[in-house]
């Protein structure tokens, strides 16, 4: 299985950073790369409230494999944001 050299919230926010910029999605951009290089941070508080919501598996995701595993893998990379210090005060 290949494994990402970027973090999870990371990915996220580029996804998020990609459709409000690119015109193959919600923005305007033909050639977005750049932008979200320079934009993705931006983005990091909308994808970490994404990857709270992925805390817990619907019955179908539990079906399929381990919910406990699910859940450590989730902690896992909301505890790398938590560390680099990425994330935001709450009412900030």
């Amino acid at each position: 299985m290949p494994v990402s050299n970027l973090t999870l919230v990371e990915r996220i926010a580029r996804v998020l950073a990609g459709r409000a910029l690119s015109s193959n999605a919600e923005g305007d951009d033909p050639s977005a790369g750049p932008n979200v290089d320079e934009t993705w941070q931006d983005y990091v508080e909308d994808a970490l409230s994404i990857l709270r919501t992925l805390r817990e598996p619907d019955p179908v995701m539990a079906a399929a494999g381990d919910p406990d595993m699910w859940e450590r893998m989730v902690e896992a990379a909301l505890n790398v944001e938590r560390a680099a210090g990425t994330t935001k005060p709450a009412g900030h």
